[in-house]
């Protein structure tokens, strides 16, 4: 039998990162907690402010009763505002009003995981800078977020500031970019245990309730495949169109199919500005002119010509790309091979949006 007493402990586990790590138990959050047979229920407060964390601390409540809950417990998390909300004014929800100075919104997206989606979007954010540009990265893979890592900002946590009745999160910067992610409110091996609905709204503040300020590009690097999320990232956020990664391999341009064919459907009507081939050969540090095709080759271009949309580049399979993720320095800021072919995939994409 569960005890109250239990609930609370778990409880304690969850913090609140805009509060100096206090949790939620310290912030009087919780507001009841009812045990009925092997369900319980948790009903949290908020002030009548909407808390941009709001998603993530449901979420995380609920993430930890069941880890530490015997199998088959039941969980509901309930809200209440602890106020009365006063009477809608404009800017107080989630609008456009961050991303009214953004030039571009581009969704960055595959059909399958595994084919370097997240690498080429930081690689593509980074390269674009470098070309003089201003840009943002809204990290929207919200089970598998890896921008804390490929840009080494782990441990790192965005501002959040209150600005009359309305509440925004500062993105991070570094390299030249702005930067926001769900993993920046998330510890690296905590499981983010979320049904589509509430991964879509904390993906929607991840994006409309951050202060990106005057952007030339703002990149969306969405999950993989072509599920509830990207409908409602193409519906709810003014994306002006997408660029799709795939490998030349057969399985991975059978996914694209589905990706093109998703963005291209009469209920979403986006436009696609290219291909990126990842993974296009291998090429060995100590014989940089050699290039072996271990994925296929020419998969790519096939794909492209098929769908009568541009190859816009070929990101070769080098080592110091894996390094340069693993290590938090994206490739894209040398001057090598693998840096260059960023730097031409983003001049491509640049110059198709003129």
């Amino acid at each position: 039998m569960i005890a109250r007493n239990n609930i609370i402990q778990w409880l304690q586990q969850v913090e609140h990162p805009a509060k100096g790590d206090r949790n939620i138990v310290e912030l009087g959050m919780v507001e009841d907690v009812d045990i009925s047979g092997n369900s319980v229920t948790v009903t949290l407060g908020f002030a009548k402010h909407r808390d941009p964390l709001a998603e993530y601390l449901i979420g995380s409540a609920k993430a930890a009763i069941i880890r530490n809950a015997p199998s088959g417990t039941g969980v509901e998390i309930r809200t209440v505002i602890k106020e009365p909300a006063p009477k809608k004014k404009p800017g107080l929800d989630l609008g456009f009003e961050e991303i009214s100075q953004v030039k571009h919104i581009i969704g960055i997206a595959s059909g399958k995981g595994g084919v370097g989606k997240s690498t080429v979007s930081v690689n593509l954010a980074v390269a674009l800078a470098r070309l003089g540009y201003k840009v943002g990265l809204a990290d929207a893979d919200v089970y598998g977020p890896s921008v804390p890592k490929m840009t080494a900002s782990e441990g790192m946590t965005p501002d959040a500031i209150l600005e009359g009745e309305k509440e925004v999160i500062m993105p991070m910067e570094k390299y030249g970019v702005k930067w926001m992610s769900i993993g920046y409110f998330a510890k690296p091996e905590q499981a983010l245990i979320w049904r589509g609905p509430m991964a879509c709204n904390a993906l929607k503040q991840m994006i409309l309730q951050v202060r990106w300020g005057e952007l030339d590009f703002l990149l969306i690097d969405m999950p993989p495949g072509t599920g509830d999320i990207h409908i409602s990232l193409v519906h709810d956020i003014p994306l002006e169109g997408a660029v799709i990664v795939s490998t030349p391999q057969d399985v991975a341009l059978a996914d694209v199919e589905k990706g093109v064919n998703m963005f291209r459907n009469e209920s979403v009507g986006k436009p696609i500005f290219g291909l990126v081939e990842n993974m296009a050969w291998f090429t060995p540090a100590e014989h940089p002119d050699e290039r072996y095709y271990i994925f296929g080759q020419g998969g790519g271009m096939r794909m492209a010509q098929k769908y009568d949309i541009p190859l816009l580049g070929q990101i070769p399979i080098v080592q110091s790309i894996r390094e340069g993720g693993d290590s938090g320095e994206p490739a894209a800021l040398s001057s090598r091979p693998d840096g260059l072919a960023f730097v031409a995939l983003a001049e491509k994409l640049a110059e198709s949006l003129k």
